[in-house]
């Protein structure tokens, strides 16, 4: 049986304007993320060899430009174009990816609203 390795970026914090409300979209809040990347590392490790795993400096660059960039009203939805830019790369296998928005207006004090999404290669 194979098993997948992990790789972690956890609390990626960028700016962004997403949400509903029009005050989201015109003052923007911090969003914060967490990506677990499911891949095969064997061959990285064995060679000691950056290019056969996922860069996950270039990765992290690539998901806080997507937070920073064009917004949506829902935190699903940016989940969606997260796990998407991360299956972008052919050794990625699966992705789990959470998006935190803790200064979700949501009427009542909570210390975070987040959602969490596992998406496949297909």
């Amino acid at each position: 049986m194979n098993f997948l390795d992990r790789i972690s970026l956890s609390g990626l914090r960028a700016y962004g304007y997403h949400g509903v409300l029009p005050a989201e979209r015109e003052q923007g809040q911090e969003f914060i993320a967490d990506a677990v990347l499911f891949l095969d590392t064997s061959a990285a490790a064995a060679a000691d060899d950056l290019s056969r795993t996922v860069d996950y400096a270039a990765m992290a660059g690539c998901l806080s430009e997507i937070i920073s960039g064009e917004p949506v009203a829902l935190i699903e939805t940016l989940a969606q174009r997260l796990a998407t830019a991360c299956l972008a790369d052919p050794k990625v296998r699966h992705v789990e990816i959470t998006v935190h928005k803790p200064d979700a207006p949501v009427g009542v004090p909570v210390r975070d609203v987040s959602v969490t999404i596992r998406r496949d290669r297909t």
